[in-house]
Formats: C-alpha cells, structure tokens, sequence
C-alpha cells in the first residue's frame, strides 16, 4: 500500500485556523455575552479545529491519526475533568454540611468589607504556598471567600480576581506545585533554583496587586451594613448548626495536599467528610432536601448525600441572595466545563499533531533579536498555547523545548526560560475561557472568566515584569554564572 507523502505545514497554513478561532470567538460573545462558554465557543472551537485537520488531510495526514492524536490529548486532561468533577460533588456536599455556610458566617463576623479583597488574596496566597494547589484553593477557601463577599454586598469580578491573584502567587512559589516542578524541568535547570530565580519577578508582582486590592477596598463605595449582615447571619443560623467543628473537612484536604496525596483522592475524601458531616451534624436539613419521606430516616439520609454529590444542593431559604449563595455544587454542574475543555483540547490537540504549534513557534523565533524580545516571544508564544492549545501544561512544555536551545545559544542560564514560562505559561492560563484553568475557575466562583479576568492582578503582572526585566536586562543570568544571584 502507497501512503501519501506528508507535507510540511506552511506558516500561512498555520495562521488561517488562528485566525478563524478568533473571528469565530468574537462573534460568539457578540451573540450570547457571558453565556458563549455554554456552547457558543465550543462550535467555535470544534468548526476551526475541523478546518485545521482539513488542512492537514489535504497535507497528506490521515484522519485516524488525527483522530488518535485528539484521543491522546484528551486522556492527558482526563485528570483534570476528574477533579473537575469531584470538586463539584465536594461543593455540593460542603454546603449541605454546613463547611461553606459556615465560612460566610464566621467571614461576615471577621472581614472588614475596605479590607476585604486584599485580606482574600493574601489569605489565598498563604493556603496555595502551602499545599501547591490553585485549584484546591479556590475550590474551597475560594467558595466560601466568594458566599463573605456576597454576604458583604462586594463586587465578585473583584473578589475572584483576588482569590486567583492570590491563589496563583502561591501556587507558582511552592515547591507542592506540579507546574512549579514541571517548568524548570522542560527548562533544564533546579527545582529550588527556579523558585529562587522566580523571586525577582513574582514577589513585586504580588505587592502590587495588594497594593490595588487595597486601594480598591477603600475607594469603594460600600457600607458594613450591620443589619444586613445580621440577617445573612441570622439565616444561615436558622438553617444550619453552625460551629468550628464544620472547618474539619477543610483541615483534612489541605493536610492530605501538604502531605502531597493526589488531587482527586484528596477531593474525593473531602467531598464524603462533607457528606458524613452532613449526616451527623444536619441530618434535618439532609432529609428535608431529600424530599423521601416515605422512605426509612437512613435512606433519606443517604438520598440527600448522594444528590448533593452529583446534583448540588438546594434550599429556600426566603432571601433570593442567599438561596442564590447556597443553591450550586454537585458533580452536574460541572459538565459543561468539561464539554468546553474537550472541545479545546480537541482543536489544541489537532494543532499539535499538524506541526502548527511548532510552525508558529518557529515563526515567533525570528522575531527574537535581542535578549528582551527573546523573553517577550517566550511570554507571547506561551499566552499563544493557552489561547489555542487550551492547556497551561503545553504552555509551558512546547515553548519549553523549543526555546531551550536557543537560551542556550544565547548564553543564557535556564533559570531565565523556567522563570518565563512560569511568569506567563503557569497564571495566564486562567485569563483564557476556554482554559482549563479559566473554565474551571469560571465554574467554581460563578464569575465569568472575562469579568474577572481584568482584577487578576497577580497574573497580569506578572508577564509584564517578566518582559520589562528581559529588555531591561535586570536579574537575567548568564549560562556561566553557576552560583546563585545575589539578592
């Protein structure tokens, strides 16, 4: 049997599904606003990536390979969907424990609403340092931070820009993280060298968007408004038997993620101590949700429980915003997400095994004359793989492997490549809707990626430091240089 002989991707080849993606995007938020990540952009993304591997069939590709590479690319994001999953099903029963209403009750007690989104970030900034995880973070503080800002009457664009600031900040400064140990390994050089190299950029880019959460707390025009505050309060103790006991399924996760237990188990074990938590200590207001009173007392029990897991929770409460603050959650609830990731892995994938991604990379290459316009094709050329590749991993693995060579060349250590992929592949991957990264968090705050994507402070900097200090030539380390920067 003949097989067709493969043709190299153009560049032009390679930009007519870019920019098909972008114009098809547009109109889809032109069309249905904040609700295009509920369909919209998934046709946007599959229509583009079948003309990309319209092109590559007409390139000599066959479809089966394609076909596999989107299947391969796929199950490398599985895990994610799983956790994806679970973090809903952890919601859902979080809230019906009385975890989440007891986070807004002891929040609305102790925050002060000036200080509100600075103390949010640097709060979600101390718990990711910690375990290493930004997900975990805004899966769980991160929920209960955004039913405080409800309770407080915050804008919560403002409060999830905070929360992914800080959860980001120390997720990209701990050892824990995942992407943290995968950049300097594509880079080339030391876990503890890249943390350290990370310093120059990261820690200013922090302080400042404290510094504006700051501002913000104290410029807006909000009142502690006692009396509402007491009746949010109020309600939550009507409903629920609150105490601090209710914080022990949120201990348990975050020991199991410093001891670095995987995700999904550390999930799934706190989602069913939620779930037995409910049993123990609001087995009313189980039954009550479970709607099965003809059946034994246990099995309403366990009705309750199970719908919370793969439903969500469900109250009327008499307050639309409360009912608004604590009606969500469960496994359901997270299907879109994954339908929205799978469409983007789809045309990422497609992409990917075309030699696209590659083409395009190349092609930012030539452009990188100096050491700064080195780092800033680095930095574009990782957003690039958020947009299109819709992974931050492949963010930081492509540019990773095609850049190392040339840092090298350039007599650059690799601690400046791990330290640009972080600065742009790790944080702003959440500023893409159809990110996994920004969809998830779009689903678990209730915010819309790109409401909140203007107050993600941390992440936006961060980029911006990266770059200046590149054409700048500030801390940029050269290969020769074997000890460490002085600070």
């Amino acid at each position: 049997m003949i097989q067709n002989k493969i043709k190299e991707v153009t560049l032009v080849q390679s930009l007519i599904p870019m920019g098909v993606l972008v114009l098809l995007l547009i109109t889809s938020v032109y069309l249905y606003g904040s609700d295009s990540s509920y369909g919209g952009n998934q046709i946007a993304l599959l229509l583009t990536g079948s003309l990309a591997a319209f092109i590559g069939v007409m390139n000599g590709h066959r479809w089966n390979d394609i076909q596999k590479a989107i299947s391969n690319g796929i199950a490398n994001t599985f895990s994610a969907m799983l956790i994806l999953l679970m973090v809903g099903g952890l919601i859902g029963t979080w809230i019906i424990s009385g975890t989440v209403p007891a986070m807004i009750y002891y929040g609305l007690q102790i925050l002060n609403p000036s200080y509100f989104y600075v103390s949010t970030c640097i709060i979600c900034g101390i718990a990711a340092l910690s375990i290493g995880s930004s997900w975990s973070v805004a899966g769980t503080i991160g929920v209960g931070l955004m039913g405080v800002a409800e309770g407080l009457g915050l804008d919560p664009a403002i409060t999830a820009g905070a929360i992914i600031s800080g959860s980001y900040f120390g997720d990209k400064m701990s050892p824990l993280s995942d992407t943290t140990n995968l950049a300097p390994a594509v880079a080339g050089t030391d876990l503890f060298g890249h943390i350290a190299h990370m310093r120059w950029t990261t820690i200013p880019a922090i302080i400042v968007a404290i510094i504006l959460y700051f501002i913000i707390g104290l410029s807006s025009d909000v009142v502690n408004n006692v009396s509402e505050n007491n009746t949010t309060i109020d309600l939550i103790e009507s409903h629920f038997n609150i105490g601090i006991h209710l914080f022990i399924p949120l201990v348990i996760v975050f020991i199991l993620a410093i001891k670095k237990f995987p995700a999904f188990p550390t999930l799934m074990i706190g989602a069913l101590t939620g779930g037995v938590f409910a049993v123990i200590f609001q087995p009313d207001v189980v039954i009550k949700f479970a709607s099965a009173q003809k059946l034994p007392e246990a099995i309403q029990l366990l009705k309750g429980i199970w719908t919370a897991l793969f439903d969500g929770f469900n109250i009327k409460t008499g307050d639309a915003s409360m009912d608004k603050l604590l009606n969500r959650g469960g496994m359901s609830s997270m299907l879109n997400t994954i339908w929205l990731i799978m469409c983007a892995i789809t045309f990422g994938s497609i992409l990917e095994k075309l030699g696209m991604l590659k083409r395009l990379v190349q092609g930012m290459l030539s452009l990188a004359t100096t050491t700064g316009s080195l780092i800033l094709v680095t930095a574009l050329t990782c957003f690039g793989m958020n947009v299109f590749a819709s992974d931050q991993y492949i963010a930081i693995v492509l540019p990773g492997r095609m850049f190392r060579i040339e840092f090298k060349n350039r007599n650059l250590d690799p601690r400046n490549l791990s330290r640009a992929l972080e600065d742009t592949g790790t944080v702003t991957s959440v500023l893409i809707p159809w990110n996994t990264c920004g969809a998830f968090m779009a689903t678990t705050l209730l915010v819309p990626t790109f409401d909140f994507a203007l107050f993600c402070f941390f992440n936006l900097l961060s980029p911006i430091f990266s770059v200046l200090y590149g054409y700048l030539n500030f801390t940029i380390i050269p290969l020769e240089e074997k000890k460490e920067q002085a600070v």
